[in-house]
């Protein structure tokens, strides 16, 4: 079966289209069209119904996804595999992480990273920690810095690098901070922007309102930490940040008996060979888990 097909056959049905496909692939429609067609040639079955504008994979291309990704990552685990005998750290380390991790975390360790590895070439996607943790799963990133699911896969290994403590936030003229001793019902009653409903931080805080029986007042949404800064800061809603990125444009609201905190760090595959590149990146952050300064 030819790699180069199956690569075209995946892409489509990741994408939705043949020129989505195209434009991933760095190949022309007709070119798509035609891995396509010999691929369907080759197994003697339809794998997507073209119907207009419109692509779905058929049930044979549905059957035969599954085992496009196995097939692909079985070939790139041998090769990492073969590639590690030299003991070189070397070749191509596709990074996920997320837009927050990537701008407040990562770049003293990038730093040292290409400094120490400079024959590594960095492929680096910056995704919500949700997308990264489904491109682990997929075999299309080797490695995650993200934050962390509360309950992994069961085909992922997560290993907690920081401690990252949240805390409920306003502008600093807002009437939750000048009215004295606030609670979490006196908060739920103004209006909230939220982490995206499919974030882990929106669900870590969403169950400390729940767990009291309170339902907050979410009036937009967005998965930018620093876009919901920039929102709490000109008064139109209180929300959740790391405190990390607190400063002067933003107030905390304490609330005694009360500490959310959520973890950052790397995820991984069980099941694939990383290659050298993978394991002196995972080194650099083990290095970090108990330094001084590095939980909060």
């Amino acid at each position: 079966m030819d790699l180069a097909n199956l690569n075209a056959f995946i892409a489509i049905a990741e994408t939705g289209s043949f020129s989505g496909a195209g434009e991933r692939l760095h190949l022309t429609q007709p070119a798509i069209s035609k891995r396509i067609a010999g691929l369907e040639q080759q197994l003697k079955v339809r794998l997507f119904d073209r119907l207009g504008r419109e692509v779905g994979l058929t049930e044979a291309g549905r059957a035969l996804l599954p085992r496009a990704y196995q097939i692909l990552n079985v070939l790139d685990d041998t090769r990492r595999a073969l590639t590690n005998l030299t003991g070189e750290v070397s070749g191509r380390l596709t990074l996920a992480t997320s837009h927050h991790i990537g701008l407040h975390r990562l770049p003293p360790l990038l730093r040292e990273f290409t400094r120490r590895y400079p024959q590594v070439a960095l492929d680096i996607q910056f995704l919500d920690s949700e997308v990264a943790y489904e491109e682990i799963l997929h075999g299309r990133a080797e490695l995650a810095v993200i934050t962390l699911a509360p309950e992994p896969h069961t085909l992922v290994k997560a290993t907690a690098v920081w401690d990252d403590p949240l805390d409920f936030v306003v502008a600093p003229e807002h009437s939750l901070i000048s009215n004295g001793a606030v609670s979490l019902a006196d908060i739920a009653r103004h209006p909230a922007v939220f982490p995206g409903g499919n974030t882990f931080t929106h669900h870590i805080v969403q169950r400390l309102f729940e767990a009291q029986g309170l339902t907050p007042n979410i009036a937009m949404s967005t998965n930018y930490l620093e876009t919901i800064k920039m929102m709490v800061s000109i008064g139109l809603a209180w929300s959740v940040l790391p405190r990390t990125m607190l400063d002067e444009q933003v107030a905390r609201i304490p609330l005694p008996g009360i500490q959310l905190s959520r973890q950052l760090g790397y995820i991984l595959h069980t099941e694939r060979t990383l290659s050298n590149a993978a394991r002196a990146f995972m080194a650099l952050l083990d290095a970090q888990i108990d330094l001084p300064g590095t939980q909060g």
